[in-house]
């Protein structure tokens, strides 16, 4: 008699469970896709380099300041699209409110835009989230590769992915919810 052998997979209450008896540590970069518990930027692949942080931290600004008032801005923070999926983009752009989401999360729905920056995680940035987003609805993904110095922008989600894309370099100028950012400003190195 043959043995059906099936993954176990948890949910974001196991998952911050796990955190809470320190399974997950306090410094641990990981975030909660499909069930699965994906480690970010440890093991094989190297820690957040400079040129990583650098983009991350002049989009958050140049964010900050354009949409003061008319959007909350996550910088590496939880994302909860339903009780399996609880990702942490580099980048969330999200509905304005007064609380910037003290009281839970933000969900699917609250989000106005995603954006993730790709060095060693392209693969994965491509491959496992832009389907997630794309299945949840995230009207906007960016993904921005560091080493091809572009960015490139999913719109229209459709089931698991996005009809339109489009490949912005330096010297290009993007229309991010009615406010233009010029890419030059992100990718100083």
């Amino acid at each position: 008699m043959a043995t059906e052998v099936m993954k176990r997979l948890i949910n974001v209450d196991e998952y911050y469970k796990m955190a809470e008896v320190g399974i997950l540590k306090p410094g641990d970069r990981v975030e909660l896709i499909n069930g699965e518990i994906y480690q970010m930027s440890r093991g094989a692949a190297s820690p957040i380099g400079s040129k990583h942080g650098s983009v991350v931290k002049s989009l958050a600004r140049i964010l900050n300041e354009i949409f003061k008032g008319d959007a909350v801005i996550g910088i590496q923070d939880p994302v909860r699209l339903d009780e399996n999926n609880e990702p942490e983009p580099d980048i969330s752009i999200l509905k304005y409110r007064a609380d910037d989401y003290s009281q839970a999360h933000p969900g699917s729905q609250d989000v106005l835009a995603i954006i993730e920056v790709a060095d060693s995680s392209l693969h994965h940035d491509k491959q496992v989230k832009m389907p997630l987003y794309a299945n949840y609805g995230i009207p906007e993904y960016w993904i921005i590769d560091i080493a091809t110095r572009q960015i490139t922008v999913h719109l229209d989600p459709v089931g698991n992915s996005y009809s339109s894309q489009q490949v912005y370099g330096i010297g290009d100028e993007i229309v991010l919810l009615g406010k233009t950012i010029v890419v030059s400003d992100l990718l100083k190195f």
